[in-house]
């Protein structure tokens, strides 16, 4: 399955796409849960920063469909509590452990949400699975040199958690949020403390998900 969903990408000094535009999934999961929120602004950014050809919109996929495996990149995010279903799981694990790549965000810093997915993955790769992303970590400098995580609503700093597989990132995570509502209509995310600077933190992290 990693022939399907890896792509060999060179930065020389700018990075190289493979033939074909790259679609970036919006998972269905849990069964109608999905995002209305994240916005894909960075799918843009990365095509004219980069010579990465992407679709400029995200393609809903559920889950628990083999579709899943056609798609190198995709995000998931949400509010409220959710399990999901035994396939789900086992795709989701299938899927991470074989190249694919979830970026995942908690809508308007949601708790509940945050509990659920943190359930979740930690059901999949177990209990200290998630780690701290280090601020001097290469995936905060493929495209913009990003020093911090402006947060909305207070003076702190944010921070990104990780699943690492064989010395990669294969689930970058944040409870504050990455959904960038600023490029999206009718989502102001009032309630959150969503990370200012996600636009791109998001370009960044699809270009580190494509280099490695």
């Amino acid at each position: 399955m990693k022939a399907l969903i890896a792509l060999t990408l060179a930065l020389c000094p700018l990075l190289h796409a493979k033939e074909g535009a790259v679609e970036c999934g919006n998972l269905i999961y849990a069964g109608t849960k999905t995002s209305k929120c994240f916005s894909d602004e960075f799918l843009s950014t990365v095509q004219q920063k980069t010579s990465i050809a992407t679709e400029r919109r995200f393609k809903p996929v559920k889950l628990a469909s083999d579709e899943l495996f056609k798609m190198p990149f995709v995000i998931m995010t949400g509010e409220g509590d959710f399990t999901l279903a035994a396939d789900e799981r086992e795709h989701l694990k299938k899927y991470l452990e074989n190249g694919g790549f979830l970026l995942a965000s908690a809508s308007c810093s949601n708790e509940a949400w945050d509990g659920a997915f943190q359930r979740e993955v930690k059901r999949l790769f177990g209990n200290d699975c998630l780690k701290d992303i280090p601020m001097d970590h290469e995936i905060f400098r493929t495209i913009f040199t990003v020093k911090d995580l402006k947060l909305a609503k207070s003076s702190g700093e944010s921070r990104l958690r990780g699943v690492f597989r064989d010395g990669k990132i294969v689930v970058v995570y944040s409870n504050d949020g990455l959904n960038d509502t600023s490029h999206t209509e009718g989502c102001c995310c009032c309630g959150g403390n969503e990370i200012q600077n996600s636009m791109e933190i998001n370009a960044n992290i699809l270009a580190y998900a494509l280099l490695h």
